[in-house]
């Protein structure tokens, strides 16, 4: 007989072990482990009863609120595989998803009904409400799947064409879940974790909700962001565990003024892009706490490295592989085959292990030329020096060429950040008829101190090299953020080019 694994043991296991416990805060709703598990086996009959198989791609619209655990871990308990749907997309991009993912159904929520029943109507598939799965009898247990079965496909942001579905299977996301709690940070079963990341992007996905049940911790929900808003919550639940991207440090430093009450936080961890030293000193003040950065991509389930307790903590970095993976430099300008580059050099992030995923669903040659002799090519451009800790220096595709001079747009972030005026940056090339392409710092700023762009300018002059520092400045209200908080240079190039 076969081994089998399915990623629905991670609540069903913790329903066992913790059945009275609180998994899920959602507003005034208290769900304990045993019964989002029942609801979960309800919707898996339901969804059987509707014709779903193992195996068949059930997609999922759903926002940070109870209903997105209760299906999700019911299709994966009927070896259903899960397509979570971002919430920000148009009816036509929604479809796309649906067409693409060749899903039997659409389960959407009420908020997003609008959207949702155009695009299912578009692809030609049946949309439900998560309320109407939870009528039939609960299934007795989960189905057994094999480990290198499909459990999850997230499809990418689409910035270099159209989006694909990375597949991750049930080891990819069984391991991911289980290194990250019970090896590559101090989590504890007694946490309180705030749950604002979106649930149907890797980091939100796999770290939060996942690693949360995985532990018997309580995920505390926030279906819709703000730095107020997340801090009136982690207060009132006593909220021992933020998990959250740059932006969302930004918002909360920007919140935390003037408050007497700031929530007691024992572990904070960030990802999704890299974090100015500049905000993570101002954090870790405000706070009195220390953030654990880490670097991952949907690809890879997504955590590849983190700062880590036992192998020391270093700040700028993304710290260290996770148990059972490898992290290496290779030259960026090879892509036929990987080579590996000593510590130290500059070159492109390449990654292997049980977090890699099995490739882009029917995409083989875009999977042939993500995957090259066994390592995945991250396209993120990064060093690793001789303590084995990883820098991520920009991704490939925003390295700025001015004059025939690399600039990497992040270390300039880096000094600009540090100008008090300065609450966020982003760094981008916009075309220049001289030097083909001008460095352009793109800023928030603090509204209270008075700037103009030629002080930020001359200011910046001092601290960068001559080829470095902006020569243009645009300031604006609020940078343009995608569904995961990431901000959009795409959309900055489009509007500043």
């Amino acid at each position: 007989m076969s081994a089998t694994l399915s990623l629905a043991a991670v609540l069903a296991e913790s329903a066992r072990k913790y059945p009275r416990k609180i998994a899920v805060v959602d507003g005034e709703q208290r769900v304990t482990y045993e019964t989002l598990w029942r609801e979960a086996l309800t919707c898996a009959a339901s969804l059987r009863e509707r014709g779903v198989r193992p195996g068949d791609r059930v997609a999922v619209q759903i926002p940070n609120v109870v209903d997105f655990p209760r299906v999700y871990f019911g299709a994966l308990a009927l070896g259903a595989v899960v397509v979570p749907v971002h919430l920000l997309l148009t009816a036509d991009e929604v479809a796309y998803t649906l067409r693409d993912s060749d899903a039997r159904l659409l389960i959407c929520h009420p908020s997003q009904a609008v959207t949702g029943q155009a695009a299912a109507e578009l692809a030609g598939v049946p949309v439900i409400a998560p309320a109407d799965l939870l009528g039939a009898e609960p299934l007795p247990t989960y189905a057994s799947r094999a480990p290198e079965d499909a459990a999850v496909v997230l499809y990418t942001s689409g910035t270099t064409g159209e989006p694909k579905g990375a597949v991750l299977t049930h080891l990819n996301l069984v391991m991911n879940t289980v290194v990250n709690v019970f090896d590559a940070n101090d989590a504890r079963s007694s946490d309180v974790v705030l749950g604002c990341l979106p649930l149907f992007h890797t980091f939100g996905q796999t770290v939060g909700m996942n690693g949360t049940f995985r532990l018997g911790a309580t995920l505390v929900m926030l279906a819709r962001f703000t730095g107020d808003a997340a801090l009136d919550v982690m207060v009132r639940e006593n909220v021992t565990v933020f998990h959250g991207v740059p932006t969302m440090y930004v918002a909360l430093l920007a919140a935390a003024e003037g408050r007497a009450q700031l929530p007691q936080l024992r572990l904070c961890i960030s990802g999704g892009a890299a974090l100015p030293l500049a905000v993570l000193e101002k954090f870790n003040a405000a706070f009195g706490t220390n953030i654990f950065e880490g670097y991952g991509l949907s690809e890879t389930s997504p955590t590849a490295t983190t700062n880590q307790p036992h192998f020391g903590t270093r700040a700028g970095t993304v710290g260290h592989a996770i148990w059972g993976v490898e992290v290496e430099i290779a030259r960026p300008e090879i892509e036929e085959r990987v080579e590996l580059l000593p510590a130290g050099t500059l070159g492109e992030i390449v990654i292997r292990g049980h977090n890699v995923f099995a490739g882009y669903l029917n995409r083989p040659d875009d999977t042939a030329q993500a995957v090259v002799d066994g390592w995945f090519r991250s396209g993120d451009l990064g060093t690793k020096d001789a303590d084995g800790f990883i820098t991520i220096v920009d991704r490939k595709k925003d390295l700025v060429i001015r004059g025939g001079f690399n600039v990497y747009p992040r270390e300039v972030e880096e000094a600009v950040a540090r100008h008090p005026a300065v609450m966020q940056v982003a760094v981008i090339g916009v075309p220049d008829s001289v030097h083909g392409e001008e460095i352009c710092a793109v800023v928030v700023r603090d509204p209270a101190v008075p700037l103009s762009e030629d002080e930020l300018i001359e200011w910046s002059k001092e601290r960068l090299g001559r080829h470095k520092y902006p020569r243009r400045v645009h300031f604006v209200e609020e940078l343009p953020l995608g569904p995961s908080h990431k901000v959009l240079k795409r959309e900055l190039r489009r509007s500043f080019s």
